[in-house]
């Protein structure tokens, strides 16, 4: 348990450098300069793992750790993530030797070392993730976190519900192994075509196509709506938003940051 404030209260009080531990609360999206004073002064609040209940104190967010509720809170103004709208026939990569259209053609070289978080293959579309965050970039990729993504996948042929729960309960075998989805649903169907919504965690090459591929029902589309807490909404293909501060927090908090 956290003891009092102690050595970083006293240090605010032979230093006034920095910035007021509430504002920095609220550029971080927590609500309200007096939402978040309530916030320390309920004890909810730490900088370098000791608690602080009184107001006032100055932080240097580059030098110290302040956690609310137990979640760090992270904000570096040389830091931008962005949610991307990646159209088909757009590669997922900065450049491309064969001339195809890239991200970059979508962002330009306004954001320095800003690079993509996952992938899309060629002829998908929807939401990717890109920052210059490299820690955020390297949790969120990372497997041990379980990061869920949301795809509407329109498939040849007529699916029924059975199929979709033995997705979810069984799972397929893959050449590189035996692979589940977290969860299935069909949005709609006809003689020819079903969407379907599909959720599921694994980050490997074209899963989703091979998963429905494998069992006979070829993808004619495939559209990524959602990675964690970060959705796509009505943001148009080829174009691209910052994150809120509020949802690089969840996002933050969700691969354990």
């Amino acid at each position: 348990m956290p003891h009092a404030y102690s050595r970083a209260q006293k240090a605010h009080e032979d230093n006034t450098d920095g910035i007021r531990l509430q504002k920095l609360l609220a550029q971080a999206g927590f609500g309200s300069r007096r939402k978040c004073e309530e916030m320390i002064t309920d004890g909810r609040v730490e900088v370098d793992g000791e608690l602080v209940t009184e107001l006032g104190s100055r932080v240097d967010p580059s030098k110290q750790q302040i956690r609310v509720d137990g979640s760090r809170v992270r904000i570096n103004t040389n830091h931008v993530t962005l949610a991307l709208n990646k159209p088909r026939r757009v590669l997922s990569a900065m450049d491309d030797p064969k001339g195809r259209f890239t991200l970059r053609d979508i962002v330009g070289d306004k954001y320095d070392r800003i690079f993509h978080m996952g992938r899309l293959d060629y002829e998908s579309e929807g939401l990717l993730l890109m920052t210059n965050d490299g820690e955020l970039s390297q949790h969120v990729m990372h497997p041990k976190y379980e990061v869920e993504k949301t795809y509407i996948a329109t498939l040849e042929g007529k699916i029924s519900g059975t199929v979709c729960r033995r997705l979810v309960t069984t799972g397929v075998q893959l050449d590189d192994g035996w692979i589940k989805l977290d969860r299935c649903s069909i949005l709609d169907s006809n003689r020819d075509s079903t969407i379907v919504k599909v959720v599921l965690h694994s980050g490997k090459n074209r899963i989703v196509r091979r998963i429905f591929g494998s069992i006979g029902y070829p993808v004619k589309r495939l559209v990524r709506t959602q990675i964690g807490p970060i959705k796509l909404g009505d943001l148009k293909p080829g174009s691209y938003r910052v994150l809120s501060q509020t949802e690089i927090r969840s996002l933050s908090k969700e691969v354990g940051l």
